[in-house]
């Protein structure tokens, strides 16, 4: 499985106008849409999409079907820029399941050490199973390209919720992976987002 993760930069106030065209550009593609989401605390005016995709071969005619198009995600009016991202999920991650388990969804990258993707994984299996049960991740996925990162997806049914689950799990010792840290570095990013009214996350 390969997950991409795309971020739209938008005009202000630009998710809204620019959802129905989103939606049926992802419809047109390939890939299966999992989250579509627009930012609400961190950096504004951008809307994150998680897609994926059963072989490496399909998600990269997305990605041509992107670079050819006259109106990118069919809203370019609405937009100032994109990136487009590769993931694979940690070895131990099942699928992602549709469902409402937000609404405020927790979008968190760690830039990981050269080498601590494998050190990562076996820290995070270890200790995923009881931070589940404060609140669970919806998933948890390594980049196959650009530097190296671990982004994790969180739902929350508010952030009071994702208040208690964070402080509660770090009380208790059983968050963060204990060694885990070691292998990541300083540069970590977290943006609060909620979901767009087509997003099969919400």
């Amino acid at each position: 499985m390969f997950y991409e993760l795309t971020t739209l930069r938008t005009a202000i106030f630009g998710a809204g106008k620019a959802a129905a065209g989103l939606e049926a550009w992802i419809a047109q593609g390939a890939g299966t849409l999992h989250g579509a989401w627009f930012s609400d605390i961190g950096q504004l005016n951008e809307v994150y999409l998680l897609r994926g995709y059963e072989e490496a071969g399909e998600m990269l005619v997305e990605r041509e079907r992107l670079a050819r198009a006259e109106d990118p995600f069919g809203c370019a009016e609405h937009l100032v820029g994109y990136e487009v991202e590769s993931y694979r999920p940690l070895d131990f991650m099942g699928a992602i399941i549709p469902g409402e388990f937000g609404p405020v969804y927790e979008i968190r990258t760690y830039a990981m050490k050269l080498n601590g993707l494998l050190p990562t994984m076996e820290k995070w299996q270890a200790a995923l199973p009881k931070r589940n049960e404060y609140s669970p991740c919806t998933i948890a996925m390594y980049g196959v390209d650009g530097a190296p990162r671990l982004t994790q997806i969180w739902p929350y049914p508010s952030l009071e919720a994702r208040s208690a689950a964070r402080g509660q799990s770090v009380a208790d010792g059983n968050w963060p992976p204990k060694g885990g840290p070691d292998w990541l570095t300083p540069d970590m990013r977290s943006t609060v987002a909620m979901p767009m009214a087509f997003s099969p996350l919400k």
